[in-house]
């Protein structure tokens, strides 16, 4: 079955779903892997899907993609933009987007599986593709691990995975070393004192106590970490009262931090706890307020050596001046645990995704930051074509540059990892 990679990308992007709740996605993965003989293994870690395709003897390579969306209402103006809605885990009925691309994640995947599978005869070895749950709750690579991954396919010797992202279509970067932050979510809850609004006298005012806390929690980047240092401090979620003319009795603040060092993430969760202790004390609380850190996940540390191994296939395959070092990258990736668990490296690179003459024109102005909607915009739309191409393209290249080669022993030869020219260089 020929596969047809807008058609699928779309259909995907149409129809999202959230963190573990993919399934009618795992079931178009797991679909998609059958119709190409390839052994599937599903509902690992709940929605996770598994895919081993074994040719012969020679090294085990793991390409995963992750599924999930996110609760933003779409406002793309595609046609085909997604209309759905859901519950999420608070049991509130949200809108649900695709808006940090992972229907792309999931069409380069089923692209490079149908590549990989029509070219048994080129390469020798286990290719495990992996679609994988609840990468924006941070939890999925974990929990299937924890439901036996490795018990049931074989285990990885490199892992290989790409993001897109809001750089030029046809492009690729990754940056070796601590390449993602670390991520902390931190739960602040500041307790009052409610009653009638038009008498605050009698009360403590928790809303007060939380706009008060949110502004000196801007200070810690820029008072508390060094210039040399990288912290980034976001409130993403306040939430208190329930009428207009109530004072309530408690207000929570939702609090994202990232962070590539572990001293200077101490640094700044011991901040924000200090922070609001003192603001309840200066208020009046009796109560001191709660402070939980509720979900973390690691640096993602590229491997040197693998990464430069993987770029240098890369540039080999599109040329040199399509491939790039973002730098670090402040956003946060789970896929590191599955290389951790596995022993294996890791490398892990960005798609570009934007259509190369915005992002031009965008550079010219000076509006990189501001005038290009990133990942969790309910605006990010990444272009079709040379995006989907460039992606299973990238997935091949990689996959077989660690791969052993058909007719030779091992994918390093005396000189040196072999370079693949799997795919034609692609215009720029």
């Amino acid at each position: 079955m020929v596969l047809d990679l807008e058609s699928l990308y779309t259909d995907l992007h149409r129809h999202p779903e959230l963190s573990y709740q993919e399934h009618r996605t795992a079931q178009i993965a797991a679909d998609g892997l059958r119709e190409r003989a390839i052994e599937v293994i599903d509902g690992v870690g709940r929605t996770g899907v598994v895919g081993v395709l074994k040719n012969g003897d020679g090294p085990v390579v793991l390409l995963r993609a992750d599924m999930d969306a996110l609760p933003v209402l779409e406002e793309t103006g595609l046609e085909y933009a997604s209309t759905e809605r859901g519950i999420d885990l608070d049991g509130v009925d949200v809108p649900v987007m695709h808006a940090c691309g992972h229907d792309v994640h999931v069409t380069c995947l089923l692209g490079a599986a149908d590549a990989l599978s029509a070219t048994r005869e080129e390469w020798r070895g286990t290719v495990v593709f992996l679609f994988q749950p609840a990468e924006e709750l941070g939890s999925g690579a974990l929990e299937m691990i924890a439901d036996g991954l490795y018990e049931r396919v074989p285990r990885p010797d490199v892992v290989l995975g790409q993001h897109v992202a809001p750089a030029p279509a046809g492009t690729l970067g990754a940056h070796a070393g601590p390449a993602f932050a670390a991520t902390d979510d931190v739960l602040v809850t500041l307790h009052g004192e409610g009653g009638h609004g038009s008498r605050p006298e009698s009360t403590v005012d928790p809303v007060v106590m939380a706009a008060a806390t949110v502004m000196r929690l801007q200070t810690i980047v820029s008072r508390e970490v060094a210039g040399g240092e990288t912290a980034v401090v976001t409130v993403g979620t306040m939430h208190a009262g329930t009428k207009i003319n109530i004072i309530p009795h408690e207000a929570t603040l939702g609090i994202n931090i990232r962070t590539y060092d572990s001293a200077v993430r101490d640094r700044v969760v011991a901040a924000i706890d200090r922070i609001a202790r003192a603001e309840a004390a200066a208020s009046g609380a009796e109560r001191e307020p709660e402070v939980e850190v509720t979900d973390s996940f690691p640096v993602l540390y590229n491997d040197e050596a693998a990464t430069e191994r993987t770029m240098g296939a890369f540039r080999s395959a599109f040329g040199p001046e399509r491939v790039l070092d973002p730098g670090r990258v402040t956003g946060s990736e789970d896929v590191g645990a599955l290389a951790t668990a596995a022993g294996a490296p890791i490398v892990y690179w960005l798609l570009g995704g934007l259509d190369p003459a915005l992002f031009r024109n965008a550079v010219a102005n000076g509006t990189t930051d501001a005038g290009i909607p990133s990942n969790h915009s309910p605006h990010f739309a990444p272009l079709i074509h040379p995006t989907l191409e460039t992606g299973v393209q990238a997935l091949v290249v990689a996959a077989r540059e660690w791969l052993a080669r058909s007719g030779e022993p091992s994918a390093e030869s005396a000189d040196g990892p072999a370079q693949t020219r799997l795919v034609p260089r692609l215009d720029a």
